[in-house]
């Protein structure tokens, strides 16, 4: 049943519809919204046609992210306007990144917007909601709170759902200023939640049959927050803690930053069983110079060494990394140099793009911007290779027997998919009962993208 035939939502209640943008971390903002939201009596709905209220939850690291959020605000005006026609009163609000960086300016140019919140300040999102909706209100609010919005934000429902996998946000901010990113302007500084407060939302997430976690931060792994002793905890630490709470199977954690890969951290891998063998450590760059233009502070050998310790801690681990082509002033000398880091770490998946400037930020001020297709061109030579790998690091499996958590029905009539422990996708013949479980699948196929395979005996 879609949220939107749900018995409430037919009864007349009060309906929410919220668009996600973007990173991960967007999509555990969306929860949370929607969770605050139902704790003032709305119930989430499929389509913004059927709502009381939309959000429009956004990202700011793709390139024209505020076009295309315009876009989409040009037609739900013309929904809004029609509902209005109806007797039917909307809220559309807009949160998220983009809304931090645009302020005022979005409801300048879009006057159907009632409000702007940004990603630090949506604990606050019920209030607005209510004022917009008795006085036709407008709020714009994008300052970086001293009070802990996760403190103010109504406990996890702990209702028995469907979904078996959730994120966690563990740390938020970045105080690193790479010089191409936007993040430390629209997330603000790096803050880490108390490792208690953790703890409690994982076992909530649990008892409504959650069996595997991802740990989200802009620096994930720069988490410091605070744990019973008193002390920072560290994110190995943190691990260890969460791994003792019966019920959950499997962590996985996302995004880090090389300067803080910690050793603890990468023992982790080693000692910590629920841990997944996947990481996530973006590069940026094979070149030093480009990578010093990045104020990246750590060097291409900086990264080697660290993928050599990782790998003799785990050494089946799946790599992922990030990497920008076209960099300002990047040189075809420099581009190869990060064809040659990629082709000597191997990657299992990679997440690639030619630069794009991004205002406010100083790398677009640099002179010596790349020709676009200069850098597509780089990118097209990038991308071959690192699918190859990929193809190669599936194909590896063929013939292997992994544990593959299934997580929902297949595109195929009685197929069902999941994911390995190397984040992979696996399809699989069976039936729907298998969704929430570990399985022990045969896999006997693989493609860059995907695995298939037979249910073990």
């Amino acid at each position: 049943m879609s949220a939107d035939q749900s018995p409430k939502a037919q009864a007349g209640a009060k309906t929410v519809y919220v668009k996600t943008f973007g990173c991960q971390m967007n999509v555990y903002d969306s929860e949370r919204m929607t969770e605050a939201l139902a704790a003032d009596g709305y119930v989430e709905v499929a389509t913004a046609e059927a709502a009381d209220v939309i959000v429009l939850n956004t990202c700011h690291i793709r390139e024209k992210a505020a076009e295309k959020l315009y876009s989409d605000l040009g037609r739900i005006r013309e929904m809004k306007s029609e509902r209005l026609a109806q007797g039917r009163s909307t809220v559309v609000a807009v949160a998220g990144c983009v809304a931090q960086a645009e302020g005022q300016e979005i409801m300048r140019r879009q006057p159907a917007v009632d409000i702007v919140v940004g990603p630090q300040s949506y604990h606050q999102l019920p209030e607005m909601v209510a004022q917009a909706t008795a006085g036709r209100a407008r709020f714009v609010e994008t300052a970086f709170p001293d009070d802990e919005k996760f403190k103010l934000l109504p406990e996890r429902p702990q209702t028995r759902g469907t979904a078996r996998t959730a994120f966690l946000t563990v740390q938020e901010g970045c105080d690193k200023f790479c010089t191409f990113c936007v993040v430390p302007y629209t997330r603000g500084a790096e803050y880490s939640r108390a490792v208690a407060d953790l703890v409690a939302e994982a076992e909530r997430l649990v008892a409504r049959g959650v069996v595997e976690l991802t740990l989200l931060g802009q620096n994930v792994n720069a988490y410091h927050g605070i744990g019973a002793d008193g002390a920072p905890w560290t994110l190995a630490r943190l691990i260890g803690a969460l791994s003792r709470i019966d019920g959950l199977e499997r962590l996985r954690y996302t995004t880090s930053h090389p300067r803080d890969m910690g050793d603890d951290l990468i023992l982790a891998h080693r000692d910590e069983a629920k841990l997944m063998p996947y990481l996530h450590l973006p590069v940026q760059s094979g070149a030093d110079r480009i990578l010093a233009a990045m104020n990246r502070k750590h060097t291409a050998d900086d990264y080697r060494r660290i993928v050599a310790k990782i790998r003799a801690a785990r050494p089946d681990i799946a790599l992922s990394t990030d990497i920008i082509v076209g960099f300002p002033g990047e040189t075809e000398q420099e581009f190869r140099r990060t064809l040659d880091l990629v082709a000597e770490t191997g990657f299992a998946q990679a997440y690639s793009f030619k630069y794009s400037p991004r205002a406010g930020t100083p790398a677009a001020k640099l002179d010596d911007q790349i020709p676009d297709e200069v850098a597509s061109e780089r990118l097209t030579r990038l991308q071959g290779l690192l699918n190859a790998q990929a193809s190669a690091f599936n194909a590896g499996l063929v013939g292997r027997t992994v544990p593959v958590l299934f997580e929902r029905i297949g595109r195929r009539t009685g197929q069902v998919m999941g994911r390995s422990p190397y984040l992979q996708v696996v399809n699989a013949d069976g039936a729907d009962a298998l969704i929430g479980r570990i399985v022990p699948v045969e896999i006997t196929a693989s493609s860059p993208h995907q695995l298939s395979g037979v249910l073990a005996a």
